[in-house]
């Protein structure tokens, strides 16, 4: 339903645009990693959150010249290959996947493999990815998103990140930041999470029971007083991004770290001056207020001139 008004919202100026890749959509202007979240209200458990993540740990750009999670644009005809699955094959998309054998892997220990088709504007995401000799792939566990479709998957499956989240739906582009602009939430890892996840996630990656503790698709943006005029211009864009749509906790790994795509253009130093902030000038948000469905990505935007909404019970 919200889909079929989402026009008429950017018209009123309630949504922006959506990101594009590869003359796609990153998923619809009402996707909940496409809304705003600067008037949403503050989680009441946000303080538990930061501080039991380390409020004075900093934020970490985890991409750069010569790291991030790469992906390859691939044209409709591709052709597909079977890929077998290991521990998570239960919960993974079957193939075959349009990824070629010379994909561009992550380096390290997760070895994402990222893949958008052209034409068909459809996602693929592995984990744990690699080639075998016979062009054909090898990964934990998999995902296919449709990049026009706001459906989650399946309650309780993961996907190639561990809360069952599209992974390019957050990654930092040079290219929206060359633009000025980033249009969508950002994805975001800390080290101690809750055994729960909450909308959008779809699956949670901890024994701990603590309600001290983030669970997976907590929503998280950087406190609005927060004064970014210091920063260099590429900085400002990222830190506005974290303000307006925040980031959303995706994944167990390292404090307060945010994803983005490789580039030979991005510069370490401009980076480097993200490491600014701080765990504390984060806080958590309530996106309850936008949900239409707990199965659906749809959310639901506030006008500009209604008041934030208060936290339902």
């Amino acid at each position: 339903m919200l889909g079929r008004v989402a026009p008429l919202l950017l018209a009123a100026g309630w949504l922006h645009a959506q990101p594009h890749v590869a003359g796609c959509p990153v998923f619809p202007a009402d996707n909940i990693w496409n809304v705003a979240v600067d008037r949403l209200p503050v989680h009441p458990d946000s303080a538990l959150y930061i501080w039991s993540n380390g409020p004075d740990r900093r934020l970490h750009p985890d991409f750069g010249p010569k790291g991030a999670i790469p992906y390859v644009v691939v044209p409709p005809g591709q052709p597909k290959v079977p890929v077998r699955f290991t521990r998570g094959a239960s919960e993974s998309d079957p193939g075959p996947y349009p990824i070629p054998p010379d994909a561009p892997v992550e380096p390290g220990s997760d070895r994402h493999v990222i893949a958008i088709q052209r034409g068909e504007c459809r996602l693929y995401e592995l984990f744990d990815a690699a080639p075998q000799p016979d062009g054909s792939w090898l990964a934990s566990s998999g995902a296919v998103f449709d990049l026009r479709s706001n459906r989650l998957r399946h309650r309780g499956w993961t996907s190639a990140d561990a809360a069952g989240l599209p992974i390019f739906a957050g990654l930092v582009r040079w290219e929206e930041v060359a633009a000025g602009e980033i249009r969508h939430a950002l994805r975001l890892t800390v080290p101690r999470t809750r055994r729960k996840f909450v909308w959008p996630g779809r699956h949670f990656a901890s024994r701990s029971e603590n309600a001290a503790l983030p669970p997976m698709g907590q929503r998280f943006r950087l406190k609005a007083g927060y004064d970014i005029s210091g920063f260099p211009r590429e900085a400002r864009v990222i830190l506005q991004a974290l303000k307006k749509y925040g980031l959303i906790l995706a994944d167990n790994g390292s404090a307060w770290f945010i994803t983005g795509a490789p580039d030979a253009r991005w510069n370490d130093s401009t980076l480097a001056a993200l490491k600014r902030v701080r765990g504390s000038d984060l806080e958590a948000v309530d996106v309850s207020p936008l949900m239409v469905s707990p199965d659906s990505g749809a959310a639901t935007p506030l006008s500009p001139s209604s008041p934030a909404p208060s936290r339902r019970r």
